[in-house]
């Protein structure tokens, strides 16, 4: 069974309307992408779409009360809600450098929680 998906592209400032075609759950054809990214986005976003989180993250004595955080890779986007949960229901004590790594394995995806910006202790 055929089935056509429309996508506006996020891989790059382009924002190209693309088109996917898929045959029993395979992408049979991508058009409509400028750019190698296009497709690349295109055919992930049908068959295993992910997104990097960015999020804040609670911290005890610290200069600020809370941390900007990302996820060090992709997650799948149906464990957004799940890695969200998790870096809600924990605080981390400053100090904190940017880069560290503060939720090793969130959510059970295999990917790190990093901080984003250091805070000091006070």
């Amino acid at each position: 069974m055929k089935e056509k998906r429309e996508l506006t592209c996020i891989g790059c400032p382009m924002g190209c309307q693309i088109t996917v075609v898929l045959k029993d759950g395979l992408v049979t054809d991508v058009s409509g992408n400028t750019c190698k990214i296009g497709d690349t986005y295109a055919r992930e976003e049908v068959t295993n779409p992910r997104r990097t989180v960015t999020s804040i993250l609670k911290v005890v004595d610290g200069e600020l009360p809370v941390v900007s955080v990302k996820t060090g890779e992709t997650v799948p986007k149906d464990r957004i809600f799940a890695v969200m949960e998790e870096i809600n229901s924990i605080s981390v004590e400053a100090p904190v450098s940017i880069g560290q790594v503060l939720i090793e394995n969130v959510a059970d995806t295999g990917v790190s929680v990093v901080a984003t910006r250091e805070i000091k202790k006070v």
